[in-house]
């Protein structure tokens, strides 16, 4: 079947420099992909899509989640902790309330919210697991994501140690064996994992983070057992200056070489967060070509700081957007995330701005740290990157269909723009989501998505706060 996205106002393709914009004004699709782009003329029964007055965009790729942390938004115990404390307060102090059902509901949640920002593509990071667990957490996620359209990467975390003494925990926070972590990674290899470039399922090596969920050589024989597979590696490292801290407490090292010791570098591995990182971690990170998954949201949210993007994709590294988990981000949508990763990023540059006068270069045009076009592409190419799902995340023939088109002429937030282009980034809130293709196929219309009912669904969201709280 051929569609035919005509008239578009302005296309911003996720390419380096002059690829960055196209002029269009019109993609053909033809079956899950795109067949040609620029001034087409309809075919006899094709399909039509009119964007007028739109801006189209690949899809969004998220890398960095954690699903079930959509019942866990803006917990008053943690909503003013940082990292550590946080953790105590909101997921750990929660998540044994948690059932199947919730579980399910969170996922559910979590995925609609993404789709209707323009995300087609989602890795989430789930590290609910636990030995002798009565449902299928894993299994879940896919068939809700399947449910959506979307394409799904399951990062499974979890790990062998626990930071709480474990003779104190409910079943649900303790400690699996690596023997049971690695076949549990086997069996969801076979299962659903999928090496086409334009896979609609993958499975990601992901411990939840190295310096606390797993001994050095467990980590090092997970990053062996990947490679075997064919899987990529994934976890979240020096979020706070507290991973300094207790990376050098126990190795007299810092995080990123501690990474570098048990072979967690590398194109095929991508960290959460980096926001404390070192000159010299820096240079290893861009040197290994290994990625991050930004999240500038939830870093802000828990105080944590700015990850230093421009830096690492300047030195070689791979940069992707993630939203993270919604109880420390309560926007965990794409939009409002790369509005975040534009303004975080010139923020980032002008704070570390010196005045001439005291040996410094001045404002040294620190605006222009992060361009639109830099965030579009960090948020769709470098995440298919980092996923390596190279068919997916630009725009271009013989590119997976994946495409966002956001309608911007009854929103007065976008009235008066020079650049139209720019808006859905730049102008924040919700841009409304006219289309969203996922393979070619429409998952969202009109910032709608068939068969899901938001009332409804918003209804069993607080009736599911309700009860967690009173377990908790």
């Amino acid at each position: 079947m051929s569609v035919l996205i005509r008239n578009a106002t302005a296309i911003l393709t996720g390419l380096r420099g002059d690829g960055a914009r196209h002029a269009g004004p019109d993609i053909r699709i033809e079956g899950s992909k795109i067949a040609a782009m620029g001034a087409l003329t309809p075919l006899p029964g094709e399909q039509q899509i009119d964007a007028r007055d739109c801006v189209v965009y690949p899809a969004w790729v998220n890398t960095h989640h954690h699903l079930f942390q959509s019942l866990l938004k803006g917990d008053p115990q943690g909503i003013n902790a940082t990292l550590t404390p946080w953790l105590t307060a909101t997921p750990w102090r929660l998540r044994p309330g948690m059932d199947e059902a919730m579980f399910r509901l969170a996922a559910r949640i979590g995925l609609v919210e993404l789709a209707l920002s323009g995300c087609g593509t989602v890795a989430d990071h789930n590290y609910a697991y636990w030995p002798d667990m009565p449902y299928d957490g894993s299994a879940i996620l896919f068939e809700e994501a399947q449910a959506l359209g979307l394409r799904f990467a399951l990062c499974r975390g979890g790990g062998t140690l626990s930071r709480m003494k474990t003779e104190d925990l409910p079943p649900s926070l303790r400690p699996e064996t690596l023997d049971g972590y690695l076949a549990d990674i086997e069996r969801l290899a076979t299962r659903f994992h999928d090496a086409a470039p334009d896979a609609m399922r993958r499975v990601v090596v992901a411990p939840t983070t190295p310096p606390h969920s797993m001994q050095p050589q467990q980590m090092r024989e997970c990053a062996a057992v990947a490679r075997k597979l064919g899987l990529r590696l994934h976890s979240h490292l020096s979020e706070t200056v507290a991973y300094h801290d207790s990376v050098h407490a126990q190795h007299g090292i810092k995080p990123i070489h501690f990474a570098e010791s048990i072979d967690w570098l590398g194109p095929d591995v991508w960290f959460a967060h980096l926001v404390k990182l070192d000159a010299d971690e820096i240079a290893l990170l861009g040197s290994t070509r290994t990625g991050i998954a930004h999240c500038p949201q939830s870093n802000g949210r828990l105080g944590s700081g700015i990850a230093p993007v421009r830096a690492l994709e300047d030195a070689g590294a791979t940069v992707s957007i993630g939203v993270d988990g919604a109880a420390s981000n309560e926007a965990a949508d794409m939009l409002s995330e790369t509005h975040a990763a534009w303004l975080m990023a010139r923020a980032r540059a002008g704070e570390a701005a010196v005045a001439l006068h005291r040996g410094g270069q001045g404002e040294n045009n620190a605006a222009a740290a992060a361009t639109v076009e830099d965030v579009v592409r960090w948020g769709t190419a470098g995440g298919a990157k980092v996923l390596g799902l190279d068919a997916v995340g630009t725009l271009a023939p013989g590119q997976a269909a994946d495409i966002a088109i956001y309608s911007l002429k009854d929103d007065p937030r976008y009235f008066g723009l020079h650049d139209p282009a720019i808006g859905p980034v730049a102008s924040g809130g919700a841009a409304h989501l006219k289309s969203l293709l996922v393979a070619g196929r429409e998952v969202v219309r009109d910032s709608s998505l068939a068969g899901v009912d938001l009332q409804a669904l918003g209804r069993q969201a607080r009736e599911a706060v309700a009860r967690l709280a009173a377990v908790a």
